[in-house]
C-alpha cells in the first residue's frame, strides 16, 4: 500500500485577495515613477495586522503596519486586528511565493519606520494615529520626515468636519510638514458614509480641499508643494531645533529615487485655499442622499417606496430622495459617465435613453404611499400629494380602514369584545392597542407595495422600503415596534428632530419643493386617535417632554454618558432658573423610565445612516443594554436625596410641561412639527 501526503500553505480568503489584487497593480504600469500608498490586511507571525504598503515602479517599499486601532463609537477595529506594538522596529517580512515570483522580490522591510528617498523623506500616519495623543508624526518629524501620507477611513457626522480638518492643520502647525490626507467616500455596506474631503496641507495652510459629498468613484487631489518652506518653517521654531537634537532615533529604508523637482520659474507653490464647509441642514441633504444612492446601486434593487404620512419625518425623507436624483442628473450634465450607467440601469432604460430630468428619474426609482385612515386629516393628505408632485415620485394614496376594520371584527369573533378609543371611553389599554393596529397594517402594506409594484409597472428587481424615524423618537421609544418605521433602512434615523426642522426651511427654499414650508409650520401629529373638536393628538404632549428636552437628554446620556443622577446634576445647572430641582428630577426620571421601558425597541430598529453621535442604534455604536430596571430604585432615590438637601428655590420661574398620555409605543405617522426652541448648547459640568 502506497501512502501519499500533500501539504501546503493555505492563506485567509481576504489577505489572499489582498496580494492577488496588490501584484496585479505591481504587474501593470500604475506604480511607475509615483509612490503609492495601499491599504491592505497582513499576517506577519500568525498576527493580521491593518497595513499600509508602499509601492514604487513595481516594487514593495517598506510596509507599515497600524499602531493605534479604532476601537470605540462605530469601530470595532481589535475584533480584526492587532496594533503593531515594536515602535522603533523594522523587520524582515518574507513575501508570498506568488507575488515574489511574479515581482522578483522575496521581502521587504516591516514595521514603524520611514522611507528616505534621495530627496525627501516620507512616512505615513494612519488613520486613527492623526488623532491620538501621542502620535507617530512627532517623532517622525523629529527624524526629518518632511511629508505624512494618511490613508484614512473617518464618516460623516453633522458639524464634524471642522474636527478633522482642525487636527491636520495643527498636527503640521506644530511641526511643520505636508500632510497628504485621502478619505474613504461612499457608504461602507451599512450605516457609515464617508465623506471624502480629503485634503493638502503645508505648514498649517490648506492647499487642497476635495469635495465633502460626491457620487463619484474616484476623485483625485492634486497640489504643488515647497519643500524648502517646510525646512524654513522648522529652523525658525527654536524648541523644535532642540527636541530634534535630542530625539530617539526611527529607522529608515533607502529608496534610490528622486520624486521632487528642482526650482523652476513655471512651477508656482499651490496657494492656500478657505475650507469649504457645508452648514448642518446641507449635510442632511447631500450625506444621506449619496448613501442612499451608493445603497441603491449596490444592492440590486430598483428604487425606494417610502410611506409619505404629510409629517415631518416622512417629508424630509422623501427631500432627500429627491435630492439624490437631483445630485444623479447633475453629474450625468457633467459627464460622469459611472453615474450615467447605474442610472441606466437602476432606471430600466431603454434604447439609448437616459435620465435628463430629476422628476422624471424620480418617478422610475421612487414609490410614496399615503396609507389614511378615518383618523388622518385633509391636510396630511394635501401634504403629502403636493410634495410628491414636486418631487416626481410615483404616489399612491390607499385608505387603509377595511383591512383595521376586518382585524377588528376578527377579535370580536374571538373574545366578544370590541376595543374602543380613549376619546370614546376606552381604556388606555384599549387606545395604545387601536394606534398600534393601524401602525402595523401601514409596515405589511408597505412592504406588500414594495414587492409588487414593480412587477404591476412591468419593471424588474425590488423596492426597499425606506423608515422614516428620528434620532428622538427612537431614543423616547415613541414608534411602534413593527409599524412603518421598521424599514429596510432610515436616512434619518440618527438626526435630531430640531435639525430636521431646519432642513425641512432649507429644503423648501434650496431643493425646489416649497411645500416643506407648509409641512414644518405644523403640529407634531401620529393621527392614529380620532380627531374631535376638543381633542387632537399631538407628540409632544404624549411624550411628556419636547423634542428639544429629547436632544438635551440624548447628548447627555451618550456623549457625556450620563446616568439619571449626573443627568440630574448636569440639567440642574443648565436649566438654573427656569425649573426647580424638583421639576428638573421629575423631567429625568420621566425620561429614563421611558427610555428603560423601551429600549428594548432598538434592537429591532430599522438600519440607519449614522449622522449624529448620540444615536441610540445599538447595533454596533450604542452597546448597553436593552433590558433596564425602569424603577432606577437606587439612582431615583439618590436624585430625591439631592432635592431635598437643595431645597426649593422659589424664586425661580417654573416652564410647566404638559403631562405625558399613555401613547408610549405610538408610530411617528401624519403630522408635521411643532415650534421648538433650538440652540440647547453644551451641559454644564457636573456637581
Amino acid at each position: 500500500m502506497v501512502v501519499r501526503i500533500t501539504s501546503w500553505r493555505r492563506t485567509l480568503s481576504h489577505t489572499r485577495q489582498s496580494w492577488e489584487c496588490l501584484k496585479d497593480l505591481l504587474l501593470g504600469d500604475l506604480t511607475d515613477n509615483v509612490l503609492c500608498g495601499i491599504g491592505m490586511p497582513i499576517i506577519h507571525d500568525s498576527v493580521r495586522y491593518n497595513c499600509q504598503v508602499f509601492c514604487m515602479n513595481r516594487r514593495i517599499l517598506m510596509i507599515r503596519p497600524k499602531m493605534s486601532l479604532a476601537n470605540d463609537g462605530n469601530y470595532r477595529e481589535l475584533r480584526w486586528f492587532s496594533a503593531w506594538t515594536h515602535k522603533y522596529m523594522l523587520v524582515d517580512f518574507q513575501l508570498p511565493s506568488d507575488v515574489s515570483e511574479a515581482i522578483s522580490q522575496s521581502s521587504a522591510p516591516f514595521g514603524y519606520g520611514y522611507i528616505q528617498f534621495l530627496d525627501v523623506a516620507v512616512a505615513a500616519e494612519i488613520c486613527e494615529e492623526l488623532f491620538t495623543a501621542d502620535p507617530p508624526r512627532i517623532g517622525l518629524a523629529l527624524n526629518g520626515v518632511e511629508v505624512f501620507l494618511n490613508a484614512s477611513g473617518s464618516h460623516h457626522q453633522l458639524r464634524k468636519l471642522n474636527v478633522r480638518i482642525d487636527a491636520i492643520k495643527n498636527a503640521t502647525l506644530s511641526c511643520g510638514g505636508v500632510y497628504m490626507y485621502s478619505n474613504h467616500q461612499g457608504c461602507d455596506g451599512a450605516r457609515l458614509y464617508y465623506d471624502g474631503c480629503s485634503c493638502i496641507v503645508i505648514n498649517g495652510d490648506v492647499v487642497a480641499q476635495g469635495s465633502q459629498f460626491s457620487l463619484k468613484d474616484v476623485e483625485v487631489l492634486i497640489a504643488q508643494v515647497d519643500l524648502d518652506a517646510v525646512s524654513s518653517y522648522r529652523g525658525s521654531i527654536s524648541s523644535f531645533r532642540e527636541q530634534a537634537s535630542q530625539k530617539q532615533k526611527v529607522l529608515s529604508v533607502k529608496a534610490p529615487y528622486k520624486i521632487c523637482q528642482s526650482f523652476k520659474l513655471q512651477m508656482v507653490p499651490t496657494a492656500p485655499v478657505e475650507v469649504k464647509y457645508h452648514c448642518p441642514e446641507e449635510e442632511i441633504a447631500f450625506g444621506p442622499s449619496c448613501w442612499l444612492w451608493d445603497y441603491l446601486r449596490r444592492s440590486g434593487a430598483s428604487g425606494f417606496l417610502l410611506p409619505l404620512s404629510g409629517g415631518a419625518d416622512s417629508s424630509a425623507v422623501a427631500a432627500i430622495v429627491g435630492c439624490m436624483c437631483q445630485l444623479v442628473i447633475k453629474d450625468i450634465e457633467n459627464g460622469d459617465e459611472q453615474v450615467k450607467t447605474d442610472a441606466i440601469r437602476i432606471g430600466q432604460y431603454k434604447n439609448g435613453e437616459f435620465p435628463t430630468d430629476s422628476k422624471e428619474f424620480a418617478r422610475r426609482v421612487f414609490y410614496t404611499v399615503y396609507m389614511g385612515t378615518e383618523n388622518s386629516s385633509e391636510a396630511t393628505r394635501s401634504r403629502a400629494k403636493k410634495l410628491a408632485d414636486e418631487i416626481g415620485s410615483w404616489h399612491l394614496d390607499v385608505p387603509i380602514d377595511s383591512v383595521i376594520s376586518a382585524l377588528l371584527s376578527l377579535f370580536q369573533t374571538l373574545t366578544g369584545k370590541r376595543p374602543c378609543y380613549k376619546v370614546d371611553g376606552g381604556s388606555n389599554t384599549e387606545n395604545l392597542a387601536l394606534q398600534n393596529i393601524q401602525a402595523r397594517v401601514r409596515m405589511v402594506l408597505a412592504f406588500m407595495l414594495a414587492s409588487l409594484m414593480p412587477w404591476v409597472h412591468n419593471k424588474s428587481g425590488f423596492y426597499l422600503v425606506l423608515g422614516s424615524s428620528n434620532v428622538d423618537e427612537g431614543l423616547r421609544g415613541y414608534l411602534t415596534k413593527y409599524d412603518c418605521s421598521s424599514a429596510d433602512i432610515n436616512p434619518i434615523g440618527s438626526v435630531s428632530k430640531v435639525d430636521l426642522r431646519s432642513f425641512l426651511r432649507w429644503g423648501a427654499a434650496h431643493l425646489g419643493y416649497a411645500s416643506l414650508a407648509d409641512i414644518e409650520a405644523a403640529p407634531p401629529t401620529a393621527e392614529l386617535e380620532p380627531i374631535r373638536s376638543n381633542y387632537n393628538q399631538l407628540d409632544e404632549v404624549d411624550m411628556g417632554m419636547t423634542y428639544e428636552e429629547l436632544s438635551v437628554y440624548g447628548r447627555l446620556r451618550k456623549i457625556f454618558r450620563c446616568g439619571p443622577v449626573s443627568m440630574f446634576q448636569n440639567l440642574c445647572h443648565k436649566w438654573c432658573g427656569k425649573l426647580t430641582p424638583s421639576e428638573v428630577a421629575e423631567k429625568v426620571k420621566h425620561f429614563f423610565k421611558y427610555y428603560s421601558i423601551n429600549r428594548h425597541k432598538m434592537t429591532v430598529l430599522t438600519p440607519s445612516y449614522h449622522a449624529e453621535s448620540y444615536s441610540p442604534e445599538d447595533n454596533r455604536f450604542d452597546l448597553r443594554q436593552f433590558l433596564y430596571n425602569w424603577r432606577w430604585p437606587y439612582q431615583f432615590r439618590k436624585i430625591d436625596e439631592l432635592v431635598q438637601e437643595m431645597g426649593e428655590d422659589k424664586t425661580k420661574v417654573p416652564l410647566k410641561a404638559e403631562r405625558p398620555g399613555d401613547s408610549e409605543n405610538t408610530s411617528d405617522w401624519g403630522g408635521g412639527m411643532g415650534v421648538v426652541a433650538a440652540g440647547s448648547g453644551n451641559p454644564n459640568v457636573g456637581l
